[in-house]
């Protein structure tokens, strides 16, 4: 739901907060019943996708309720140009749907990553907008004792100044933020950590030195504003978002996504303060609270602090994995035909689905192998982790998009005590999430994550494209090498195509 939040402080670009209706004598009752029902609207969407069986009822009440609010928003405003706003939402409605009909799934984490980026640039242009033309915004009160400086007497409001610095700061860590992880999710920069000297140092000096000019914004002023004083803050802020993700690993990637889709929030409810719009408090307001919950649980399910996280947590030391295999040691390699007889002889088989899959573009073939062993008496579960892929539940939707039924799909804490009891654990793109270093190895960047304890299945297939490869965490994995362990090395969409052609 955080992309709704660009529609509606893009088009606040092109209002003014003074209702039509109301004034200044207060908000139309029916602007605030509008208000409300988009409200509601939101809460119903983040209701709905909490699971992914009411997923897409729960995209459907969000696109209502923004409807609700841009209309209401466009209909009780003073309009700047409705036809520049239309000719804008024409272009930007175009662009979103060609985006989304060409984009891969394999893509979708950057794409989400991007748009993240769009929020706090438009959460940055229109705080930008109303301190240039706060006029515009309503925004100016009287200076008690400037009565002799007829141009000076009336400044921002030091509230809205508040509000302004807030949005402004909050928006630009977003957008510089999310360029980076879309940069290192997309292959333009590494997904290892990029240490910076010094950089804790470096990170307190430029937070105080953006809260410190934010106070001055705000409060110490009663002459003219410095012109170089609200740029000089957006400034700082782009940088600081830049110096908070470098230093952040591939592994933590899933949280820094769902912790920007939190700043995005935070930064629209700030200007929605700042706008009197009600709609966009209420809609920032969920959404960055709802995107500080899920990274907490994120954070929590992989036995991490969220503070360690956003200081470049695991993944961030120089200890650990660097990237690169460790030396060679004898494996067992299978075919299709191998894990095809295997697979029919189990009662039970747990999936555990990995990046690796959305890459290979397997979740259809991966259903269609787990209804033939259905239909064959097999007991067939898919195992997700919290951070299996490269975003908050990539992985689940990777598996609804090919109708893999919801009952069969399961989280770490709720299937792990069964690996004990499976007879096959089929892994299919997964590493560092079934990495046993990360309960044995302290020395590893993904000690202490939870991960599926696989070894105590009585066979393990592990699908992956050469053992020359690592995780994104840049460590190797022992499973390779355990006596139940039969490695499949091969495309994983033409790995499970040839499974199945065996088992016909």
């Amino acid at each position: 739901m955080g992309r709704f939040l660009s529609v509606a402080l893009a088009a606040s670009l092109f209002t003014s907060p003074a209702y039509a209706s109301g004034g200044s004598t207060g908000t139309n009752p029916w602007v605030a019943l509008a208000y409300l029902i988009a409200g509601v609207c939101f809460i119903l969407a983040l209701r709905g996708l909490s699971n992914p069986a009411t997923s897409r009822k729960g995209n459907r009440y969000g696109m209502a309720g923004m409807l609700i609010a841009v209309v209401t928003t466009l209909v009780t405003h003073s309009i700047a140009s409705l036809p520049e706003i239309l000719a804008a939402i024409a272009i930007g409605g175009a662009i979103g749907f060609v985006i989304a009909r060409r984009i891969a799934m394999t893509a979708m984490p950057q794409l989400v990553a991007a748009f993240h980026s769009l929020v706090g640039l438009a959460a940055v242009l229109v705080a930008g907008a109303a301190y240039a033309n706060p006029g515009a915004f309503d925004l100016l009160v009287n200076v008690p004792g400037t009565e002799g400086w007829p141009a000076e007497r009336f400044m921002i409001d030091p509230v809205s100044r508040i509000e302004m610095a807030l949005g402004a700061a909050i928006g630009a860590i977003t957008f510089s933020g999310s360029v980076i992880a879309f940069a290192k999710l997309n292959g333009n920069m590494s997904g290892a950590p990029i240490i910076l000297p010094a950089r804790h140092w470096i990170n307190l000096g430029t937070l105080a030195a953006i809260i410190g000019l934010s106070v001055w914004f705000a409060f110490f002023i009663t002459t003219p504003l410095p012109g170089w004083l609200f740029p000089t803050i957006i400034l700082l802020a782009f940088i600081i978002g830049f110096l908070l993700i470098i230093p952040i690993g591939g592994a933590d990637m899933p949280v820094v996504v769902s912790m920007l889709n939190s700043y995005s929030g935070w930064a629209a409810a700030a200007m929605g303060f700042t706008l009197g719009n009600t709609a966009m408090i209420i809609t920032g307001a969920l959404v960055g609270a709802s995107g500080a919950i899920l990274s907490y649980i994120m954070c929590r399910a992989m036995n991490r602090s969220f503070i360690s996280v956003i200081a470049g947590g695991f993944g961030a030391a120089d200890t650990g994995g660097d990237g690169e295999a460790r030396e060679q040691r004898p494996y067992k390699q299978g075919s299709a035909d191998d894990a095809a007889f295997m697979l029919q002889q189990a009662e039970k088989v747990i999936i555990i689905p990995g990046y690796g899959m959305a890459v290979a573009q397997a979740q259809h073939a991966l259903r269609e192998m787990g209804d033939v062993l259905k239909e064959k008496g097999v007991e067939v579960k898919y195992a997700i982790h919290p951070v299996a892929g490269r975003m908050p539940g990539h992985m689940n939707v990777l598996l609804a998009e090919a109708n893999v039924p919801y009952d069969e799909v399961f989280e770490l804490e709720d299937i792990n005590s069964e690996f004990a009891q499976a007879d096959v654990a089929f892994i299919i793109g997964a590493n560092d999430v079934v990495n046993p270093a990360a309960k044995t190895d302290k020395s590893s960047p993904i000690y202490g994550m939870p991960v599926f304890e696989v070894d105590k299945a009585k066979q393990v297939f592990f699908i992956k494209r050469s053992m020359g490869g690592v995780g994104y965490a840049g460590v190797d994995n022992d499973v390779f090498y355990m006596d139940q362990t039969m490695m499949l090395l091969s495309d994983a969409k033409k790995m499970v195509e040839e499974i199945v052609k065996a088992m016909d």
